[in-house]
Protein backbone atom coordinates (compact mmCIF):
# COMPACT_ATOMS: atom_id res chain seq x y z
CA UNK A 1 0.00 0.00 0.00
CA UNK A 2 2.80 2.44 0.76
CA UNK A 3 4.47 1.65 -2.60
CA UNK A 4 1.31 2.53 -4.49
CA UNK A 5 1.00 5.76 -2.53
CA UNK A 6 4.53 6.71 -3.50
CA UNK A 7 3.77 6.01 -7.17
CA UNK A 8 0.77 8.34 -7.04
CA UNK A 9 2.89 11.15 -5.58
CA UNK A 10 5.56 10.75 -8.25
CA UNK A 11 2.91 10.75 -10.94
CA UNK A 12 1.37 13.94 -9.56
CA UNK A 13 4.78 15.61 -9.60
CA UNK A 14 5.34 14.54 -13.18
CA UNK A 15 1.98 15.98 -14.19
CA UNK A 16 2.84 19.28 -12.54
CA UNK A 17 6.18 19.32 -14.35
CA UNK A 18 4.73 18.89 -17.79
CA UNK A 19 1.75 21.18 -17.16
CA UNK A 20 3.02 23.99 -19.24
CA UNK A 21 3.88 21.94 -22.29
CA UNK A 22 0.76 19.81 -22.83
CA UNK A 23 -2.50 20.78 -24.51
CA UNK A 24 -5.51 21.78 -22.37
CA UNK A 25 -7.48 18.67 -23.23
CA UNK A 26 -4.67 16.42 -22.18
CA UNK A 27 -4.17 18.43 -19.05
CA UNK A 28 -7.82 18.02 -18.08
CA UNK A 29 -7.63 14.32 -18.69
CA UNK A 30 -4.56 14.06 -16.60
CA UNK A 31 -6.13 16.18 -13.86
CA UNK A 32 -9.21 13.96 -13.85
CA UNK A 33 -6.97 10.92 -13.69
CA UNK A 34 -5.11 12.53 -10.80
CA UNK A 35 -8.38 13.06 -8.91
CA UNK A 36 -9.27 9.44 -9.42
CA UNK A 37 -5.89 8.38 -8.18
CA UNK A 38 -6.22 10.61 -5.10
CA UNK A 39 -9.65 9.12 -4.42
CA UNK A 40 -8.22 5.62 -4.75
CA UNK A 41 -5.39 6.68 -2.44
CA UNK A 42 -7.86 7.83 0.22
CA UNK A 43 -9.81 4.63 -0.15
CA UNK A 44 -6.63 2.62 0.17
CA UNK A 45 -5.59 4.63 3.27
CA UNK A 46 -8.95 3.99 4.91
CA UNK A 47 -8.72 0.35 3.99
CA UNK A 48 -5.19 0.25 5.40
CA UNK A 49 -6.44 1.73 8.69
CA UNK A 50 -9.23 -0.84 8.85
CA UNK A 51 -6.68 -3.58 8.25
CA UNK A 52 -4.50 -2.14 11.07
CA UNK A 53 -7.45 -2.17 13.49
CA UNK A 54 -8.33 -5.71 12.49
CA UNK A 55 -4.69 -6.69 12.90
CA UNK A 56 -4.60 -5.27 16.46
CA UNK A 57 -7.84 -7.02 17.35
CA UNK A 58 -6.57 -10.30 15.92
CA UNK A 59 -3.27 -9.85 17.84
CA UNK A 60 -5.17 -9.30 21.11
CA UNK A 61 -7.35 -12.33 20.45
CA UNK A 62 -4.25 -14.36 19.62
CA UNK A 63 -2.57 -13.38 22.91
CA UNK A 64 -5.75 -14.20 24.84
CA UNK A 65 -5.94 -17.58 23.11
CA UNK A 66 -2.29 -18.22 23.96
CA UNK A 67 -3.09 -17.55 27.68
CA UNK A 68 -6.07 -19.91 27.49
CA UNK A 69 -3.88 -22.55 25.86
CA UNK A 70 -1.28 -22.24 28.66
CA UNK A 71 -4.01 -22.52 31.32
CA UNK A 72 -5.45 -25.56 29.58
CA UNK A 73 -1.98 -27.12 29.32
CA UNK A 74 -1.41 -26.51 33.07
CA UNK A 75 -4.78 -28.07 33.97
CA UNK A 76 -3.92 -30.97 31.66
CA UNK A 77 -0.60 -31.52 33.47
CA UNK A 78 -2.33 -31.33 36.88
CA UNK A 79 -5.00 -33.80 35.77
CA UNK A 80 -2.28 -36.06 34.33
CA UNK A 81 -0.43 -36.05 37.65
CA UNK A 82 -3.69 -36.70 39.49
CA UNK A 83 -4.46 -39.51 37.11
CA UNK A 84 -1.01 -41.03 37.63
CA UNK A 85 -1.44 -40.85 41.43
CA UNK A 86 -4.89 -42.42 41.22
CA UNK A 87 -3.47 -45.12 39.03
CA UNK A 88 -0.74 -45.82 41.61
CA UNK A 89 -3.34 -45.92 44.38
CA UNK A 90 -5.47 -48.27 42.33
CA UNK A 91 -2.51 -50.58 41.76
CA UNK A 92 -1.72 -50.53 45.49
CA UNK A 93 -5.34 -51.31 46.38
CA UNK A 94 -5.38 -54.09 43.79
CA UNK A 95 -2.25 -55.61 45.33
CA UNK A 96 -3.75 -55.43 48.81
CA UNK A 97 -6.95 -56.97 47.52
CA UNK A 98 -4.95 -59.71 45.86
CA UNK A 99 -2.99 -60.40 49.08
CA UNK A 100 -6.19 -60.49 51.16
CA UNK A 101 -7.89 -62.76 48.68
CA UNK A 102 -4.88 -65.04 48.65
CA UNK A 103 -4.90 -65.19 52.47
CA UNK A 104 -8.64 -65.91 52.41
CA UNK A 105 -8.16 -68.70 49.90
CA UNK A 106 -5.41 -70.21 52.06
CA UNK A 107 -7.72 -70.19 55.06
CA UNK A 108 -10.57 -71.65 53.02
CA UNK A 109 -8.32 -74.37 51.67
CA UNK A 110 -7.71 -75.47 55.24
CA UNK A 111 -4.39 -73.99 56.18
CA UNK A 112 -4.60 -75.61 59.61
CA UNK A 113 -1.20 -74.50 60.76
CA UNK A 114 -1.92 -70.82 60.03
CA UNK A 115 -5.39 -71.15 61.56
CA UNK A 116 -4.01 -72.72 64.74
CA UNK A 117 -1.39 -69.99 64.94
CA UNK A 118 -4.01 -67.30 64.55
CA UNK A 119 -6.27 -68.97 67.10
CA UNK A 120 -3.37 -69.26 69.53
CA UNK A 121 -2.60 -65.57 69.11
CA UNK A 122 -6.26 -64.79 69.58
CA UNK A 123 -6.39 -66.84 72.78
CA UNK A 124 -3.27 -65.17 74.17
CA UNK A 125 -4.71 -61.80 73.30
CA UNK A 126 -8.02 -62.64 75.00
CA UNK A 127 -6.21 -63.87 78.13
CA UNK A 128 -4.12 -60.70 78.17
CA UNK A 129 -7.25 -58.59 77.78
CA UNK A 130 -8.92 -60.50 80.61
CA UNK A 131 -5.91 -59.82 82.84
CA UNK A 132 -5.95 -56.17 81.86
CA UNK A 133 -9.66 -55.98 82.65
CA UNK A 134 -9.02 -57.47 86.10
CA UNK A 135 -6.23 -54.95 86.69
CA UNK A 136 -8.49 -52.18 85.48
CA UNK A 137 -11.28 -53.22 87.85
CA UNK A 138 -8.80 -53.34 90.73
CA UNK A 139 -7.49 -49.92 89.79
CA UNK A 140 -11.03 -48.56 89.57
CA UNK A 141 -11.84 -49.97 93.01
CA UNK A 142 -8.61 -48.58 94.44
CA UNK A 143 -9.29 -45.23 92.81
CA UNK A 144 -12.82 -45.21 94.21
CA UNK A 145 -11.51 -45.95 97.72
CA UNK A 146 -8.82 -43.31 97.41
CA UNK A 147 -11.37 -40.81 96.13
CA UNK A 148 -13.61 -41.59 99.11
CA UNK A 149 -10.65 -41.24 101.49
CA UNK A 150 -9.70 -37.97 99.82
CA UNK A 151 -13.23 -36.64 100.19
CA UNK A 152 -13.17 -37.62 103.86
CA UNK A 153 -9.81 -35.90 104.27
CA UNK A 154 -11.13 -32.76 102.57
CA UNK A 155 -14.17 -32.83 104.84
CA UNK A 156 -11.96 -33.24 107.90
CA UNK A 157 -9.66 -30.50 106.61
CA UNK A 158 -12.62 -28.15 106.18
CA UNK A 159 -13.70 -28.90 109.74
CA UNK A 160 -10.18 -28.26 111.02
CA UNK A 161 -9.92 -25.06 109.03
CA UNK A 162 -13.20 -23.90 110.50
CA UNK A 163 -11.90 -24.72 114.00
CA UNK A 164 -8.62 -23.00 113.22
CA UNK A 165 -10.45 -19.86 112.12
CA UNK A 166 -12.53 -20.02 115.29
CA UNK A 167 -9.39 -20.48 117.39
CA UNK A 168 -7.70 -17.55 115.67
CA UNK A 169 -10.71 -15.37 116.42
CA UNK A 170 -10.65 -16.46 120.07
CA UNK A 171 -6.90 -15.82 120.32
CA UNK A 172 -7.31 -12.40 118.72
CA UNK A 173 -10.10 -11.65 121.15
CA UNK A 174 -7.93 -12.87 124.02
CA UNK A 175 -5.01 -10.69 122.88
CA UNK A 176 -7.23 -7.64 122.67
CA UNK A 177 -8.69 -8.41 126.12
CA UNK A 178 -5.20 -8.82 127.61
CA UNK A 179 -3.99 -5.58 126.05
CA UNK A 180 -7.06 -3.71 127.27
CA UNK A 181 -6.61 -5.23 130.74
CA UNK A 182 -2.97 -4.12 130.88
CA UNK A 183 -4.02 -0.57 130.04
CA UNK A 184 -6.73 -0.62 132.71
CA UNK A 185 -4.36 -2.01 135.37
CA UNK A 186 -1.63 0.45 134.42
CA UNK A 187 -4.07 3.35 134.68
CA UNK A 188 -5.44 2.15 138.04
CA UNK A 189 -1.96 1.69 139.57
CA UNK A 190 -0.29 4.67 137.91
CA UNK A 191 0.47 6.32 141.22
CA UNK A 192 2.50 3.34 142.52
CA UNK A 193 5.05 3.03 139.69
CA UNK A 194 7.68 4.89 141.66
CA UNK A 195 7.10 2.59 144.64
CA UNK A 196 8.36 -0.56 142.91
CA UNK A 197 5.28 -1.55 140.87
CA UNK A 198 5.51 -2.54 137.19
CA UNK A 199 2.89 -3.81 134.74
CA UNK A 200 4.14 -5.82 131.75
CA UNK A 201 2.69 -7.97 128.97
CA UNK A 202 4.42 -11.33 128.44
CA UNK A 203 3.34 -14.58 126.74
CA UNK A 204 -0.26 -13.39 126.43
CA UNK A 205 -0.50 -12.60 130.16
CA UNK A 206 -0.40 -9.44 132.24
CA UNK A 207 2.26 -9.46 135.00
CA UNK A 208 1.79 -7.05 137.92
CA UNK A 209 5.05 -7.13 139.87
CA UNK A 210 5.17 -5.50 143.32
CA UNK A 211 8.50 -5.19 145.10
CA UNK A 212 8.81 -6.13 148.76
CA UNK A 213 9.06 -2.49 149.89
CA UNK A 214 5.57 -1.75 148.53
CA UNK A 215 3.82 -4.63 150.33
CA UNK A 216 5.85 -6.03 153.21
CA UNK A 217 8.46 -5.22 155.76
CA UNK A 218 11.60 -7.35 155.96
CA UNK A 219 10.66 -10.95 156.82
CA UNK A 220 7.02 -9.93 157.37
CA UNK A 221 3.83 -11.35 155.90
CA UNK A 222 1.65 -8.40 156.86
CA UNK A 223 0.67 -6.12 153.97
CA UNK A 224 1.49 -2.45 154.53
CA UNK A 225 -1.14 0.31 154.33
CA UNK A 226 0.31 1.52 151.01
CA UNK A 227 0.20 -2.07 149.70
CA UNK A 228 -3.42 -2.46 150.80
CA UNK A 229 -4.27 0.72 148.87
CA UNK A 230 -2.57 -0.58 145.71
CA UNK A 231 -4.21 -4.01 145.99
CA UNK A 232 -7.60 -2.39 146.58
CA UNK A 233 -7.35 -0.45 143.31
CA UNK A 234 -6.19 -3.55 141.48
CA UNK A 235 -9.08 -5.57 142.98
CA UNK A 236 -11.66 -3.07 141.69
CA UNK A 237 -10.28 -3.49 138.16
CA UNK A 238 -10.30 -7.29 138.46
CA UNK A 239 -13.85 -7.53 139.80
CA UNK A 240 -15.06 -5.67 136.67
CA UNK A 241 -13.29 -8.25 134.47
CA UNK A 242 -14.70 -11.62 135.60
CA UNK A 243 -13.17 -13.56 132.66
CA UNK A 244 -9.65 -13.15 134.06
CA UNK A 245 -7.94 -15.82 136.19
CA UNK A 246 -5.62 -14.50 138.92
CA UNK A 247 -2.46 -16.19 140.19
CA UNK A 248 -0.47 -14.67 143.06
CA UNK A 249 3.16 -15.83 143.36
CA UNK A 250 5.49 -14.95 146.24
CA UNK A 251 9.26 -14.72 145.56
CA UNK A 252 12.23 -14.27 147.88
CA UNK A 253 15.97 -13.74 147.44
CA UNK A 254 18.56 -16.46 148.08
CA UNK A 255 19.43 -15.34 151.62
CA UNK A 256 18.19 -18.02 154.06
CA UNK A 257 15.33 -16.99 156.33
CA UNK A 258 16.61 -16.54 159.88
CA UNK A 259 14.32 -17.55 162.75
CA UNK A 260 14.68 -19.41 165.98
CA UNK A 261 10.99 -20.02 166.41
CA UNK A 262 7.68 -18.98 164.91
CA UNK A 263 5.27 -20.00 162.14
CA UNK A 264 7.68 -19.23 159.20
CA UNK A 265 10.30 -21.93 158.66
CA UNK A 266 12.17 -20.83 155.50
CA UNK A 267 11.96 -18.87 152.24
CA UNK A 268 9.44 -21.34 150.83
CA UNK A 269 7.16 -20.75 153.75
CA UNK A 270 7.65 -16.98 153.58
CA UNK A 271 6.80 -16.79 149.83
CA UNK A 272 3.64 -18.87 150.28
CA UNK A 273 2.36 -16.89 153.27
CA UNK A 274 2.97 -13.58 151.48
CA UNK A 275 0.95 -14.88 148.48
CA UNK A 276 -1.96 -15.92 150.71
CA UNK A 277 -1.82 -12.55 152.47
CA UNK A 278 -2.28 -10.79 149.15
CA UNK A 279 -5.18 -13.12 148.30
CA UNK A 280 -6.95 -12.16 151.51
CA UNK A 281 -6.50 -8.44 150.84
CA UNK A 282 -7.99 -8.85 147.32
CA UNK A 283 -10.97 -10.83 148.64
CA UNK A 284 -11.64 -8.47 151.55
CA UNK A 285 -11.61 -5.35 149.38
CA UNK A 286 -13.56 -6.54 146.33
CA UNK A 287 -16.26 -8.93 145.16
CA UNK A 288 -13.84 -11.18 143.22
CA UNK A 289 -14.97 -14.81 143.00
CA UNK A 290 -12.47 -16.86 145.10
CA UNK A 291 -12.52 -19.55 142.42
CA UNK A 292 -10.55 -17.20 140.18
CA UNK A 293 -7.66 -16.94 142.65
CA UNK A 294 -4.59 -19.18 142.99
CA UNK A 295 -1.87 -18.56 145.59
CA UNK A 296 1.58 -20.05 145.31
CA UNK A 297 5.10 -19.65 146.66
CA UNK A 298 8.21 -19.85 144.47
CA UNK A 299 10.76 -19.21 147.21
CA UNK A 300 14.17 -18.20 145.89
CA UNK A 301 14.09 -20.46 142.82
CA UNK A 302 12.71 -18.12 140.13
CA UNK A 303 14.83 -14.95 140.40
CA UNK A 304 14.57 -12.15 137.84
CA UNK A 305 18.30 -11.55 138.30
CA UNK A 306 20.84 -14.20 139.34
CA UNK A 307 23.33 -11.67 140.69
CA UNK A 308 24.45 -11.61 144.34
CA UNK A 309 24.40 -7.86 144.92
CA UNK A 310 22.07 -5.98 147.23
CA UNK A 311 20.26 -4.43 144.25
CA UNK A 312 19.65 -7.76 142.44
CA UNK A 313 18.40 -9.38 145.66
CA UNK A 314 16.01 -6.44 146.15
CA UNK A 315 14.54 -7.09 142.65
CA UNK A 316 14.08 -10.78 143.44
CA UNK A 317 12.08 -10.07 146.63
CA UNK A 318 8.72 -9.47 144.97
CA UNK A 319 5.12 -10.57 144.64
CA UNK A 320 3.80 -11.20 141.12
CA UNK A 321 0.10 -11.14 140.27
CA UNK A 322 -0.35 -12.94 136.93
CA UNK A 323 -3.58 -12.20 135.06
CA UNK A 324 -4.67 -14.73 132.41
CA UNK A 325 -7.85 -14.64 130.27
CA UNK A 326 -10.10 -17.64 130.73
CA UNK A 327 -9.70 -20.00 127.80
CA UNK A 328 -12.73 -22.20 128.43
CA UNK A 329 -14.05 -21.60 124.91
CA UNK A 330 -10.63 -22.42 123.44
CA UNK A 331 -10.35 -25.64 125.47
CA UNK A 332 -13.88 -26.62 124.38
CA UNK A 333 -12.88 -26.31 120.74
CA UNK A 334 -9.70 -28.30 121.32
CA UNK A 335 -11.58 -31.07 123.15
CA UNK A 336 -13.95 -31.49 120.20
CA UNK A 337 -11.05 -31.93 117.80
Amino acid sequence: MQLQFKKIIILSMMISTVYSCVPTRQFNDMQEKNRRLLTERDLLKAENQNFSVEKNELTSKFESLEGDIKEIEKKYRDKSEEYDQLKKDLNRVNRQYFDLRKAQEELIKGNDQGTRRLLKQLQVTQESLAGKEDELRELELSLKNKKQNLEELFFELDKRNAKLIELEKILQKKDSVVLALKDKVSSALLGFKNDGLTVTLKNGKVYVSLEEKLLFGTGSTTVSRNGVDALGKLGRVLERNPDINIMIEGHTDDVPYKTSSGPIKDNWDLSVKRATAVVRILLNNSSIDPKRLIAGGRGEFMPVDSGKTTETRRKNRRTEIILTPKLDELFRILETN
